[in-house]
């Protein structure tokens, strides 16, 4: 799928209302390199959220992104990260951090595959999945950490234009018990999966799921990730 995204990559609409080529943003490390994240306490959610907006106001920008394929620190913040042997920790999406009630567009036609509230703390909250073509090959969008509004009026099926609103992002614990952002994710196979699929993967199966699902970017289009 790697090459057909490339193929089509000036075809996409845009995700979020943002213009990365003239609005300012931030690309924020939550790997165990941020020297930051020792005196944050993530599992307050007001106070992660006072941390990732402060870094935004500091830098005179109005998102923050980043994420794919980090090795990250931050998911000790809940259980839901610790339910196997071997912890999750490597992140399958990108996260776009901005204020809630920021509209979320899709990037291309389809339907809507599935929905769900994943409803606990260190989850997805209000979840949309959508299922695209291109070419004749089926890829799976997913918006995570939404709105509870979001999922109003929503079904299995429904027809979805490029470029449409399909939510807006969820404040904190609705999202959730996140600050406000939202984690967008391709995956070439559900694997069965309906209203959720793993956004962050363990480090032995690292290669699998990175395999399953495909750079974010390749239709973000964010210079410099």
């Amino acid at each position: 799928m790697t090459e057909l995204f490339k193929k089509y990559a000036d075809t996409f609409a845009s995700v979020v209302p943002f213009n990365w080529s003239e609005d300012r943003y931030l690309i924020l490390d939550f790997t165990d390199q941020n020297p930051d994240l020792e005196f944050v306490d993530l599992r307050n959610s007001a106070s992660f959220s006072t941390y990732v907006f402060g870094k935004l106001r500091y830098a005179n920008a109005v998102v923050g992104v980043g994420g794919y394929n980090e090795h990250r620190t931050i998911y000790r913040r809940s259980a839901h990260f610790q339910q196997t042997e071997e912890p999750r920790c490597i992140h399958l999406g990108i996260d776009i951090w901005a204020e809630a009630g920021t509209p979320v567009f899709a990037p291309l036609a389809g339907r809507v595959h599935s929905f769900a509230n994943n409803d606990n703390f260190g989850d997805y909250g209000p979840t949309i999945i959508l299922e695209h073509q291109l070419e004749n090959q089926t890829f799976y969008s997913l918006y995570g950490h939404l709105s509870l509004e979001s999922l109003e009026g929503v079904y299995e099926g429904k027809t979805i234009e490029k470029g449409q609103q399909i939510a807006t992002f969820g404040h904190f614990p609705i999202n959730g018990d996140w600050p406000p952002h939202l984690h967008f994710q391709l995956m070439n196979d559900l694997l069965g999966q309906k209203g959720d699929f793993p956004g962050v993967c363990t480090l032995r199966e690292r290669e699998k799921f990175l395999q399953l699902c495909p750079n974010p970017n390749l239709i973000l289009g964010i210079p410099g990730l």
